[in-house]
C-alpha cells in the first residue's frame, strides 16, 4: 500500500514539475506521469543500489551529496525509458528535479506518512 501512494505522490509532483516548469520538463499526460512514477520506483528498487555501492568511495569523500548525481541519473534512465512522453531538458536540470523530489517525499513523508505510523 505504501509503495503504490509513494508512485502517485510522485506522479502528482511530476504533474507539478510539467506545469512550473515548462521549457526544461515535459510530460504528455496523467498517464505518462504514473508510468514515470513506476519506472522510477523500479529504478530506484534495482539499478540506484548497485550504482550507490559503485560509487560509495565518492559518496563518502562528498559527504553524501553525490546521492543527488545518482538520484539524477536514475531520473534521467526514467526519461529515456519514457520516450518523448517523459522529457527532461539536461542533466543540470534531472539534478535541480532530483534534489527537488528528494525534497518533497522528505516532507510527505515526515507528515502526512508519518502520522500514519503513530
Amino acid at each position: 500500500m505504501r509503495w503504490i501512494v509513494s508512485i502517485v505522490i510522485n506522479a502528482i509532483f511530476f504533474i507539478a514539475l510539467a506545469g512550473l516548469f515548462r521549457d526544461s520538463f515535459y510530460l504528455s499526460g496523467i498517464g505518462a506521469a504514473l508510468g514515470a512514477s513506476i519506472i522510477l520506483s523500479l529504478l530506484n528498487v534495482i539499478v540506484k543500489p548497485i550504482l550507490v555501492l559503485l560509487t560509495l568511495p565518492v559518496t563518502i569523500l562528498s559527504l553524501g551529496l553525490f546521492l543527488f548525481i545518482i538520484n539524477a541519473v536514475t531520473l534521467s534512465l526514467t526519461a529515456q525509458l519514457m520516450g518523448d512522453s517523459f522529457e527532461i531538458s539536461s542533466f543540470g536540470m534531472s539534478i535541480f528535479f532530483s534534489i527537488l523530489l528528494s525534497l518533497f517525499n522528505l516532507i510527505i513523508q515526515n507528515t502526512i506518512l508519518g502520522r500514519k505510523k503513530a
